[in-house]
C-alpha cells in the first residue's frame, strides 16, 4: 500500500516535472559573463572550469555561462580563451540553494600562458539574496570554540534562546541534506544530531523562505553532510575536560558543592576518515563520536530509595531519618552519548550521482533535580536512541537540467523512565516517597514511564530546468509517512487499596482505558507540491513561488466534546459518534526582491504565508478521550486542530562598507495566527477540561545586523538581534493553566518569555599554518519572568500580568586555540585547548519570582518555623545551584591527523 501510494504521487509530478522544473535543496549555481577588458564585447566561446572537477560550461554569444546543480563547497575557477590571457580564481564559496556571480574581464596577450589572478568579490555570493540566509561552511564551525551544530545556529543574528525571530520553539524545520529530520511530536528540535565534523555547508534561513521549505513558520536549518574526497584523510582526537570556579554565595559557600577534576569531567573521543574506495569514483566519509559527559551540578548520597523519614511531630526530639547512603558527592547532570555516521558517494556515470547515508545515536542524559539532591538514585533519566537512513539520486540530464530523488526513512525511540521496564521489580514502594518538613526527597523514585517510538518515511523528487539565463523554473513533490507510538504510564501498587496491602509493593500500569496510562499507535502522512520562479537579471533577482500542503491525521474524534468517550450514560443525542478527522490543505504564496545598488550593496524584500501543523502530541494526546473526575486534571488532544499560520515582511540591505568589512541588516514583521492553545470544556456533569485548540495570537517584530570581517588570516563577525515578541500566552496551555489555580485570564498582548531585547555576540579568529584559535563573547539582556510579590504585601492584590518584569543580563567569554606540529610522516599531532567561560561568570539563567534574583528569596518567620529537618536547613531550599550557568570548563584535546 505504501509504494503504491508513493508511485500514485510521483509519476505524475515526475511527468510534469520533465516538462517544467524543480530546485534541490543541496547544491548551488554559479552563472556570470565574460566581456574583454578593452572593449567591453562579450566573449562568446570562453571556457569556464572548475578546476579538480568535471564541471564547466561555454560563454555564449552574449558572453552569458550558467553552471548549475554544483555541490557546496569552495573552488577554483579558470577562464580560458585563445587570444586571452587565462583568468583564475581561488576561494570561490559555492553555498547550498545560492547563486555566485562572476562579471570578469579578460585580458588579450600575445604570449601563449599569461596568467591572471583575481580576487573573488563578496557581491558575488549576495547578489540573489532576497531574504536573511546565514551559510556556514565546516571549516568555520570547526573553528568555533562550540560542542553542537546547534550552538553555531544559537549564535546567528535573529535567534535567540533557540527561537527563530520570536517565534516558539516549534516553529522551524530541521534538514539534513534537504530531507526533513524534524522531532514532529514534539516539534521543538531534530531528530537527527549531525556533528560538526561531519558537516560541509550550514543553512540558517530565520527570515522569509522559498515555497520549497514548508513544516515551518519562523525558520529553516538545512545541513549538508561532508563527502569522501580523492585522498584519504582522517582525524583521530582524545578529550578531557573540568570545571574550575571560585564562585561562592553570600556566606562564603560553595554554589556548586563537591566540584572536582576527578568526579566532575568528561571525556570527548573523535575519529573521522574519508577517502576514495575506487579512484574517485565511490568515496566514503565516516565520523564516530563517544562522549561520557560529568557535569557541574551535584547532588550528595546521604539517603538511598529504600530510607524513610518522619519530621511530623512538632517535637523534634521525635524525629527521625534513615541515612544509609555513602555521603558522596554524585554528579547529577550527565549524560552518555554514542554518535555514528557514514556516507557513500558514488560517481560511475558521468552526470549521475547518487550516495546512501547513515546515522545512528544512542544517548542517555540525567537532569538536576534539586529536591532530589540528597537521594540522586532516585532519578528517571532521559534516553534517546535514533536511527536514520537515505538514499539520494542526483541526475544530470543536462547541461540545464537535472532531478533529485531522495528517500529515508528514520526511526526515533526515545523514554523517560528509572527503568525500561515498567514492572522492573527495583521500583519501590510509595510509602519512601517522602519530603515532608525538609523539602528534600529523603527516599523513594520518581515512577512516571513514558516511550515515544516514531518512524519517518520521507520521499522527495526534485528537479531544475535553468530554462535561460534570467529563468530558473522549480517544482517539487514530498511525501512524508509517519508512525507513532505512545507510551505513557504512571507504575501504581498492585496491592493498592487493599486491606492486606500493607507494605507489600509490586509495581503495575494499566492499560488505555484509564486515566494511569495513555497508550496509541497512529499513522499520520503528509505531503506536499510546490512550484517557484527564479527570475535573474542583471540588477535584480525576483522570488515568485507557491505552496501547497496536504495534511491527514488518520484518526477519529469524539463528536460530542462534552461527553467525549461516553462516560456518562446519557440520551443519544448527548452521546459521541467517532467519525474520522477531515483532510486538512492549504496554499501559500511566497515573493522575495533584491535589487543590487552599485557594485557594492543588495537590497532585498520579501514576503510570505507559511503554515505549519502543530506538534503530533497536540493532536492525539489522550486517546482514549476519558476525563479525570477532577477540574482541570486532563488535557485532550485534537486532531480537528488547524495549521499554524504566519504572515512575514522582511526588508533588508547588504553593503561591503571596505574590502574585508561588509554589514547586513533586516528588518522583519510577523503576525503568528492560530497559535496552538487549550480551551475549557465542561462536561453534562460540570468537570472542566482542556482542549488543544487555535485561538493564541502573537507578533513580532525586530532588526537582525550581522557584520563580516576578513584581512587575511584574520577574521570576524559580529551578530546583533533587537527583538519585540508579544502574543496572548507563550505556551498552549498557559489560559488553561490559569483558569484552574482561580488566576484571571490574560486580557492583553504580554511580552513572551524569550522576548529577550538585545542579544550580541562576536567572533575573533585567527587562522594560521601551524597555530590560531577564536574568542566568542556574548551578551544577552535577559529575558522575562513573572514577578510574584508575597501576600503581605499590596501589590499582591493587582492582578499582575505573565511576564511582568525582566531577569538580570548575561555574558560570557569563550575561546578555543590549536596547534598543529608534525609526528612521523603524513602524521601531524593536533593539541586544542577550548575554554568556555573564560572569565568564569556567574550568570543566572532563572530567578525567584519575588526577588527577581537567583539563590535568594523573601524568607518569613512562619517558614523557618515550617521547616524540620535533622540534615539541612531552610536555605537549602532556595540555594539551587541550577540557576546559574555552568561555571568555567576547561577542555584539552590531543588528536592525529593523517
Amino acid at each position: 500500500m505504501l509504494m503504491q501510494y508513493i508511485f500514485r504521487i510521483l509519476l505524475p509530478i515526475f511527468v510534469i516535472g520533465l516538462v517544467s522544473s524543480v530546485f534541490g535543496q543541496t547544491t548551488g549555481k554559479l552563472t556570470g559573463r565574460i566581456t574583454d577588458k578593452q572593449t567591453s564585447e562579450p566573449l562568446p566561446g570562453a571556457n569556464i572550469l572548475l578546476d579538480n572537477t568535471s564541471f564547466g560550461a561555454a560563454a555564449d554569444g552574449d558572453g552569458r555561462f550558467s553552471i548549475i546543480n554544483l555541490p557546496p563547497g569552495t573552488y577554483s575557477v579558470s577562464i580560458m580563451m585563445i587570444g586571452y590571457k587565462t583568468t583564475k580564481m581561488k576561494d570561490l564559496q559555492i553555498s547550498t540553494n545560492r547563486t555566485s556571480s562572476l562579471e570578469l574581464e579578460m585580458e588579450q596577450t600575445i604570449i601563449e600562458g599569461d596568467v591572471v589572478t583575481v580576487e573573488v568579490a563578496r557581491l558575488t555570493q549576495k547578489k540573489d539574496q532576497t531574504g536573511t540566509i546565514k551559510n556556514i561552511s565546516g571549516d568555520e564551525i570547526n573553528a568555533l570554540a562550540i560542542e553542537s551544530v546547534g550552538s553555531v545556529i544559537n549564535m546567528q543574528a535573529g535567534v535567540v534562546n533557540g527561537h527563530f525571530r520570536g517565534g516558539r520553539n516549534t516553529e522551524v524545520s530541521y534538514m539534513i541534506d534537504g530531507v526533513q529530520v524534524d522531532e514532529s511530536f514534539g516539534g521543538g528540535s531534530a531528530t537527527v544530531e549531525i556533528q560538526p565534523e561531519a558537516v560541509q555547508d550550514l543553512e540558517v534561513i530565520t527570515g522569509t523562505f522559498n515555497a520549497e521549505y514548508g513544516r515551518a513558520m519562523s525558520g529553516v536549518v538545512n545541513v549538508v553532510t561532508r563527502d569522501g574526497g580523492p585522498t584519504f584523510e582522517g582525524s583521530a582526537s582524545l578529550g578531557g575536560s573540568f570545571y574550575q570556579t571560585n564562585n561562592t554565595d553570600s556566606d562564603d559557600q560553595d554554589i556548586f558543592i563537591g566540584l572536582t577534576p576527578d568526579l566532575n569531567r568528561s571525556i570527548d573521543s573523535k575519529f573521522s576518515l574519508g577517502g576514495p574506495l575506487y579512484s574517485d569514483k565511490i568515496t566514503f566519509f565516516t565520523n564516530v563520536r563517544i562522549q561520557d559527559i560529568r557535569g557541574h551540578l551535584n547532588g550528595e548520597r546521604i539517603f538511598t530509595v529504600t530510607d524513610t523519614s518522619n519530621f511530623y511531630s512538632d517535637d523534634s526530639s521525635q524525629w527521625a531519618s534513615q541515612k544509609s547512603g555513602d555521603g558522596a558527592f554524585v554528579p547529577m547532570n550527565t549524560g552518555k552519548t554514542l554518535s555514528a555516521f557514514t556516507k557513500l558517494s558514488f560517481n560511475l556515470f558521468r552526470g549521475i550521482r547518487f550516495s546512501t547515508l547513515f546515522s545512528y545515536s544512542d544517548d542517555q542524559w540525567f537532569g538536576y533535580d534539586h529536591s532530589f539532591k540528597y537521594n540522586p538514585d532516585g532519578r528517571s533519566s532521559a534516553n534517546k536512541n535514533t536511527s536514520y537512513g537515505s538514499f539520494q539520486l542526483n541526475h544530470m540530464i543536462t547541461p540545464t537540467l537535472f532531478y533529485e530523488f531522495k528517500l529515508s526513512y528514520m526511526n526515533n525511540k526515545g523514554g523517560s523512565y528509572l527503568y525500561e521496564n515498567p514492572t522492573d521489580t527495583n521500583y519501590v514502594h510509595d510509602k519512601y516517597l517522602e519530603n515532608y518538613g525538609s523539602g528534600f526527597f529523603t527516599g523513594g523514585q520518581q515512577k512516571d514511564h513514558s516511550i515515544l517510538t516514531t518512524i519517518d518515511t520521507t520521499a522527495k523528487f526534485d528537479v531544475t530546468w535553468q530554462i535561460n539565463h534570467n529563468h530558473n523554473l522549480k517544482l517539487g513533490l514530498m511525501g512524508i509517512f509517519h508512525g507513532i507510538d505512545r507510551q505513557w504510564r504512571s507504575i501504581r501498587n498492585k496491592y493498592e487499596g487493599e486491606s492486606i496491602a500493607g507494605d507489600l509493593y509490586e509495581p503495575e500500569v494499566f492499560g488505555d482505558t484509564t486515566v494511569y496510562a495513555d497508550i496509541y499507535t497512529v499513522n499520520p502522512k503528509e505531503a506536499a507540491i510546490y512550484i517557484q520562479d527564479k527570475m535573474e537579471f542583471d540588477e535584480m533577482v525576483v522570488n515568485l513561488g507557491l505552496r501547497y500542503d496536504y495534511f491527514d491525521p488518520e484518526s477519529s474524534y469524539p463528536s460530542d466534546r462534552r461527553n467525549p468517550a461516553n462516560q456518562l450514560d446519557l440520551p443519544d443525542s448527548m452521546m459521541s459518534a467517532f467519525p474520522n478527522a477531515p483532510i486538512i490543505s492549504q496554499f501559500s504564496p511566497r515573493f522575495g526582491f533584491a535589487y543590487q545598488l552599485g557594485n557594492q550593496a543588495v537590497l532585498h524584500f520579501s514576503y510570505g504565508h507559511f503554515f505549519q501543523m502543530p506538534p503530533f502530541y497536540s493532536m492525539y494526546q489522550n486517546h482514549s478521550f476519558l476525563v479525570s473526575p477532577s477540574d482541570y486534571q486532563t488535557t485532550m488532544g485534537n486532531v480537528l486542530l488547524e495549521p499554524e499560520k504566519t504572515i512575514t515582511y522582511e526588508i533588508g540591505l547588504w553593503q561591503e562598507i571596505t574590502r574585508g568589512v561588509s554589514l547586513d541588516i533586516a528588518l522583519f514583521y510577523r503576525d503568528i495566527y492560530n497559535l496552538l492553545s487549550t480551551k475549557i470544556i465542561s462536561t453534562y456533569n460540570q468537570i472542566e477540561y482542556g482542549l488543544y485548540s487555535n485561538k493564541d495570537y502573537g507578533n513580532a517584530r525586530g532588526l537582525e545586523v550581522k557584520l563580516d570581517l576578513g584581512y587575511g588570516p584574520i577574521t570576524g563577525m559580529v551578530n546583533y538581534t533587537l527583538q519585540y515578541t508579544r502574543g496572548n500566552a507563550d505556551n498552549p496551555t498557559q489560559t488553561f493553566d490559569r483558569a484552574g489555580n482561580n488566576m484571571d485570564p490574560v486580557n492583553r498582548f504580554i511580552p513572551m518569555s524569550w522576548d529577550q531585547r538585545h542579544t550580541l555576540n562576536g567572533t575573533v579568529m585567527f587562522n594560521g599554518k601551524n597555530y590560531g584559535g577564536s574568542l566568542t563573547a556574548y551578551y544577552n539582556s535577559g529575558s522575562p519572568y513573572t514577578f510574584t510579590p508575597q501576600s503581605e504585601s499590596v501589590l499582591s492584590r493587582i492582578n499582575l500580568y505573565p511576564n511582568n518584569d525582566y531577569k538580570p543580563s548575561t555574558s560570557t567569554i569563550d575561546a578555543t586555540f590549536y596547534y598543529k606540529f608534525k609526528l612521523m610522516g603524513k602524521l601531524k599531532g593536533n593539541l586544542n585547548l577550548t575554554i568556555y567561560n573564560l572569565t568564569d561568570q556567574l550568570n543566572e539563567n532563572w530567578v525567584n519570582e519575588q526577588t527577581g534574583r537567583a539563590y535568594t528569596a523573601v524568607i518569613r518567620e512562619t517558614d523557618l518555623a515550617g521547616h524540620r529537618s535533622d540534615f539541612n536547613n531552610y536555605e537549602d531550599r532556595i540555594k539551587n545551584p541550577s540557576m546559574f550557568s555552568s561555571p568555567r570548563n576547561i577542555k584539552l584535546a590531543l588528536g592525529i591527523n593523517f
